[in-house]
């Protein structure tokens, strides 16, 4: 199985630049690809960005341009800078990661909350 942990959220101002991160543990040399998500209040949580070994990586429309998803496989990390953030940036972000069957390991994490407030 693979465990996976998110950290690095916060309050930002409107235009900061956040790093949040994901740590996986466990079986990852079964890890294919993997996403970050986010869940606003009130709404459906949504797909933001996800990366995949030799594929360029997807980003929803919103955040094309602001947001960059990257991967260190040595330490198992998965990372996401997020430049010129919006308040509607504001959510509890998440992260999963996939075999090589497109299916997601075990269940959500608890996420972690980035508020954009000034």
């Amino acid at each position: 199985q693979v465990q996976l942990t998110e950290s690095g959220g916060g309050l930002v101002q409107p235009g900061g630049s956040l790093k949040i991160s994901c740590a996986a543990s466990g079986s990852t040399d079964s890890i294919n690809a993997m996403g970050w998500y986010r869940q606003a209040p009130g709404k459906d949580r949504e797909v933001v960005a996800l990366t995949s070994p030799g594929s360029n990586p997807y980003y929803e429309d919103s955040v094309k341009g602001r947001f960059v998803v990257s991967r260190d496989n040595d330490k198992n990390i998965l990372y996401l800078q997020m430049n010129n953030l919006k308040p509607e940036d504001t959510a509890v972000y998440y992260c999963r990661a996939y075999d090589k069957s497109a299916k997601p390991f075990g269940s959500w994490g608890q996420g972690t909350q980035v508020t954009v407030s000034a």
